[in-house]
C-alpha cells in the first residue's frame, strides 16, 4: 500500500468515525430538537438574559426541553462530543451554540454516503 493510499485510507476512516458519532448524536429526537432550537436562538430563547453573542444558556434549554438538568446535560454532551455543539463556559453559565462547519461536514458526508454513484 503506498504512503498515499494509507493516508487516503485513514481519512476515510477518520470521517466514517466522525459520520457515525454524528449519526449516533442526532438519532434522539431531543438532540435533533435541540440543534434545531439552536439553528435560531432569537427566536426560540428570547428571554435569556445574556444575549446571544456567546450562545444559550444551558439553563434556558433545560427548561424549554422539560427535563432533568442531568438528562439534557446528557445530551448536549453527546452533541458536544460529536463536534455538532460548541460551549463555553462564563462565571457558573455554560453557553451553546450549534457549530455550523461541523453540521456542514456531517451533511456533506452523509451525502456522499448515501449517493448513488
Amino acid at each position: 500500500m503506498s504512503v498515499r493510499s494509507a493516508v487516503s485510507a485513514g481519512k476515510s476512516a477518520l470521517n466514517t468515525m466522525g459520520l457515525d458519532s454524528s449519526i449516533r448524536a442526532v438519532a434522539h429526537p431531543v438532540r435533533r430538537n435541540i440543534l434545531e432550537w439552536l439553528k435560531s436562538p432569537q427566536l426560540n430563547f428570547p428571554d435569556q438574559e445574556y444575549g446571544q453573542e456567546l450562545g444559550v444558556c444551558l439553563g434556558q434549554i433545560i427548561e424549554r426541553c422539560e427535563l432533568s438538568p442531568s438528562t439534557v446535560s446528557k445530551h448536549v454532551d453527546l452533541l458536544r462530543s460529536s463536534g455538532l455543539l460548541e460551549s463555553q463556559k462564563v462565571g457558573n453559565a455554560i453557553f451553546v451554540r450549534r457549530s455550523e462547519a461541523a453540521i456542514q461536514h456531517f451533511k456533506m458526508l452523509m451525502a456522499a454516503q448515501i449517493s448513488v454513484q
